[in-house]
């Protein structure tokens, strides 16, 4: 609807406000013309275009998901590294796994590698994530109470007497979730290589984990205590620590099998 001012008199734009603010009040949100458009008529710049269709973005195509044998890979660059530094300068740059992305440290290991004992673990909690350690927090210092009780320390200077830790992960799951076998088997060339440099006499694998990366199983309270063999070295299942805080009652099996590794190494 179209309002002359000059029909309406000296006050018609008074009265022109006081239509549109009518027309405002009856919901009417566009001005029409008096007459039609014929829209076919316009020029192509003029004539409503259709909405956008929306932008498709590509996935994104990283390596581990590019068909890549990422096994294979880690294998390779595993067999390269001539020594504890090399190898952990290796891993820091593997960039296969999606651990890595989420996570804030490359957890590598801790403790004395000339030790007889090397204990493996499963994979790095919220404590040893942000530490850059393996076994910190409440279930390190577990570990050391239990270890310490059989006259071994990852301090110690003394490899008779001393500890070297690592893990099979050395990037903390989301939600400190169990390690899939995926992630396992795609780092596992890492531990063999590991475990080939520090050449310990004698492995404990703490946790299931650990287990199914060196025994290829896992059930850890049927192969807790029961000697096994792998990379050939002979392996001691047991819990791990964050398992007997959560299950005190196990103490006593792991106690037990504290005292079979002590004997082992007498």
């Amino acid at each position: 609807m179209g309002i002359d001012a000059d029909i309406l008199g000296p006050d018609g734009w008074h009265a022109a406000l006081a239509a549109l603010d009518w027309q405002v009040d009856l919901g009417v949100t566009e001005i029409v013309g008096e007459a039609p458009v014929d829209r076919y008529g316009l020029p192509d710049t003029l004539k409503p275009q259709p909405a956008a269709a929306p932008a498709v973005t590509a996935p994104v195509v990283t390596p581990s998901t590019a068909g890549l044998d990422t096994v294979a890979v880690a294998r390779d660059l595993a067999a390269r590294a001539g020594s504890l530094a090399e190898l952990r300068a290796v891993l820091e740059a593997f960039d296969l796994c999606e651990l890595k992305r989420g996570a804030k440290n490359t957890v590598f290991a801790d403790g004395n590698p000339a030790a007889r004992v090397l204990i493996l673990g499963e994979a790095p909690d919220r404590d040893e994530d942000a530490e850059g350690l393996p076994f910190a927090g409440r279930p390190g210092q577990m570990l050391d109470r239990m270890f310490a009780a059989i006259g071994l320390s990852r301090r110690g200077s003394d490899p008779a007497t001393a500890l070297y830790v690592t893990t099979v992960l050395p990037w903390r799951p989301p939600q400190n979730r169990d390690p899939e076998p995926g992630e396992i088997a795609m780092l596992r060339p890492f531990v063999e290589r590991h475990i080939a440099l520090v050449n310990p006499d004698v492995i404990v694998a703490a946790g299931n984990a650990a287990c199914l990366c060196l025994l290829g199983k896992s059930g850890i309270l049927r192969l807790r205590g029961t000697w096994a063999t792998a990379l050939g070295k002979p392996v001691l299942p047991m819990a791990h620590p964050a398992r007997l805080l959560r299950n005190p009652a196990e103490k006593r099996e792991a106690w037990a099998d504290l005292l079979t590794l002590k004997a082992r190494l007498g």
